[in-house]
């Protein structure tokens, strides 16, 4: 028998009928009450619970399997596949949008320095020549499975960083904490493959693929307060846009 789903149908709404049931299994999903391997009941089944036609549950499950959420399974059905973190393009933190979607982050740093950065992070930060800066890396986890490996530089001249406090807290938090307040930021999305070092810290295998993104951040003074690269899971991260005509 396939987990039970309580997905509120609202018949006067302007959202299409399947997409309010691709929302209602993604928030079941992000929230936990379908958890990894839970199995659906067959399309006819979920159509008849829900009141709906099967084409239109159909159109549903087949946008939530193209999207990596679900996977269909000969003699088994379909089955979660990905609790996906999905992450809209704007100016926050992977901590802020984890937290705030009521999921708990771990952070464990790999490497701290304090010291005069390589030249292309100084160039970056525009930084004179012999200014130091914060150099890290972080493995950041949800629910204990690793999802982020994420290198930043921070400008020494904001405030003290400390490895204890980016063990605690997320970096944006911390740098608002000491009176930045982010004014824009220039971002690349791309992809890669996992190396084997990304592999083993990210508990998948060598040539798994990853999202990268690179991150400059400025404040609303004109410093340029941070850079990162940063890589994700591709099977646990996402980002999320929203398009508009100009």
């Amino acid at each position: 028998m396939g987990a039970e789903l309580n997905i509120p149908i609202d018949r006067s709404s302007p959202v299409p009928l399947y997409h309010q049931v691709v929302q209602g299994i993604e928030a079941a999903i992000r929230s936990g009450v379908l958890e990894f391997g839970s199995r659906l009941d067959n399309e006819i089944d979920l159509a008849g619970k829900l009141n709906l036609s099967r084409p239109t549950m159909r159109k549903a499950m087949d946008e939530l399997v193209r999207a990596g959420l679900l996977v269909r399974k000969r003699g088994v059905g379909t089955q979660v596949v990905s609790n996906q973190v999905r992450r809209h393009l704007e100016l926050s933190s992977l901590f802020d949008d984890l937290r705030g979607s009521g999921q708990k982050p771990a952070t464990r740093v790999l490497e701290f320095s304090h010291g005069v950065p390589d030249p292309a992070a100084a160039g970056t930060l525009d930084l004179a020549d012999g200014v130091r800066a914060y150099h890290f890396t972080r493995l950041r986890s949800v629910d204990g499975k690793p999802l982020a490996l994420m290198e930043n530089w921070v400008r020494e001249d904001i405030t003290e960083i400390t490895e204890s406090a980016l063990s605690r807290q997320g970096l944006y938090e911390l740098l608002r904490e000491a009176g930045v307040n982010f004014r824009l930021a220039t971002q690349r999305i791309g992809a890669a493959v996992a190396d084997q070092r990304q592999a083993d810290l990210l508990d998948t295998e060598p040539g798994a693929a990853l999202v990268t993104m690179e991150r400059t951040a400025v404040d609303d003074v004109g410093r340029t307060v941070e850079t990162g690269r940063h890589v994700y899971r591709a099977d646990s991260y996402s980002f999320e846009m929203t398009l508009v005509q100009r």
